[in-house]
């Protein structure tokens, strides 16, 4: 079987251009590896510069300049240009060069979904999240008027020409969110993992077959397992990312409460800095409110840094606003860490709360902050409750289960 991928990250790609992927797309790095000798894999994905197709281990790579110029950069930067048709014929062009039995598109949120209805070869699109429904949850936990805030950084050029607001974010997922609903709308085959997903789907692509399939995660957190090692103070883990929607002031109002009372914590943020534009917003936004103490930001981490510090960590906490299957939730639950999660999007589909971890409404630093008191006053409980986690972890993220489905589920629609 042939089958060619429209992708948002280079995949397993990376190794050839010789660095890891920065946070993000880890996922499809491990399912590239773990399918690529049952088909005859290609995969098309957007890159930074201009440079030939490729084949690395036994996948076939199409880089697709996502800039012509400098030109190109200006719109993007300053008036939120997004891609909509205007590569429709590169993305024809590569489907007449592969000649595929069916085509992948990983995610609705780009823009390869201006291919649907322009060829007769079968489409699945897989969600990863939604635009139309994040642009709904953007502003669920910090005002509209901070999203203008800029943060200027005078050693770095870049920020001083296209100074980053969140304002400019929320424009371009405006324009996504129309792109996004115009090729759903005209999808016939769909990917998803939750509950959540499935139920938008049959409103935003309401003519599609859903099919289920869930990711398979990053290679070594199959490989790391947590020991609990109760200390005086607890460590607890977010892996967050400088977002306005996923939670970051949530994070600060519960730490700053448990300040307050006195409890022994210290909150290590992965994927955030203290220069971070979020920072200084949320800064902004809770005044005298904002934690002094204990509050530890980590900036963007490798995979084993970012494991090593999840390992020393006594409970992990996922605050965000919306998600749909948050990885850096399902790491931890694989890792088999006691865990708390925001009951948002998808969530209540991976973890099962007061069974294997607990649940809060997204938003409240109240039940956040009641919720680490649970664990630590019953972390016995907590103990029990994520090594079900981790068996339902194991079984969800299993690499054979996952690739035969999916092999399946192309078989099915073809």
């Amino acid at each position: 079987m042939k089958v060619l991928w429209f992708s948002n990250t280079p995949a397993n790609s990376d190794e050839y251009f010789n660095k890891e992927l920065a946070g993000t797309g880890g996922w499809m790095k491990s399912l590239d590896k773990a399918i690529q000798k049952k088909i005859e894999l290609h995969i098309a994905f957007y890159h930074k510069q201009k440079c030939s197709n490729f084949i690395h281990d036994n996948s076939h790579y199409y880089p697709i300049p996502k800039y012509n110029n400098f030109l190109g950069i200006v719109k993007e930067k300053i008036f939120n240009k997004v891609v909509d048709t205007e590569h429709l014929p590169i993305y024809l062009n590569i489907i007449q060069q592969v000649r595929p039995d069916i085509i992948h598109i990983h995610g609705t949120e780009n823009p390869f979904g201006c291919i649907i209805g322009q060829t007769e070869i079968p489409i699945v699109v897989s969600i990863q999240g939604n635009i139309t429904v994040y642009l709904h949850k953007f502003c669920s936990g910090i005002e509209k008027r901070y999203l203008k805030l800029k943060n200027l950084d005078i050693s770095n050029y870049k920020t001083v020409l296209f100074p980053p607001t969140f304002k400019n974010s929320q424009n371009k997922f405006i324009k996504m969110q129309k792109r996004e609903q115009k090729n759903l709308k005209s999808c016939r085959n769909v990917i998803g993992r939750t509950n959540w997903d499935r139920r938008i789907s049959r409103i935003l692509a309401p003519e599609s077959r859903y099919f289920h399939n869930d990711e398979i995660l990053r290679d070594k957190f199959y490989c790391a397992e947590w020991v609990p090692n109760k200390k005086k103070k607890i460590i607890l883990h977010t892996t967050n990312s400088n977002n306005f929607y996923k939670g970051f002031e949530t994070v600060c109002s519960c730490l700053y409460l448990l300040n307050n009372m006195g409890v022994g914590v210290e909150w290590r943020v992965a994927g955030i800095s203290n220069s971070d534009l979020i920072v200084k917003i949320v800064k902004r936004l809770l005044k005298d409110r904002f934690p002094q103490k204990n509050l530890k930001l980590l900036g963007r981490l490798t995979a084993d840094m970012l494991i090593d510090k999840l390992l020393e960590a006594d409970i992990y906490v996922m605050p965000s606003h919306i998600e749909n299957s948050p990885n850096n939730l399902c790491e931890a639950m694989m890792l088999g860490m006691p865990c708390i999660a925001t009951f948002a999007g998808g969530t209540g589909s991976l973890l099962k709360d007061d069974e294997e971890g607990v649940l809060v409404q997204d938003g409240d630093p109240w039940a956040m902050a009641g919720a680490v008191l649970e664990m630590r006053n019953d972390y016995e409980k907590a103990i029990l409750m994520a090594q079900k986690a981790r068996n339902r972890a194991l079984k969800r993220h299993n690499k054979h289960r996952i690739v035969d489905e999916l092999l399946q589920i192309y078989t099915n629609i073809l």
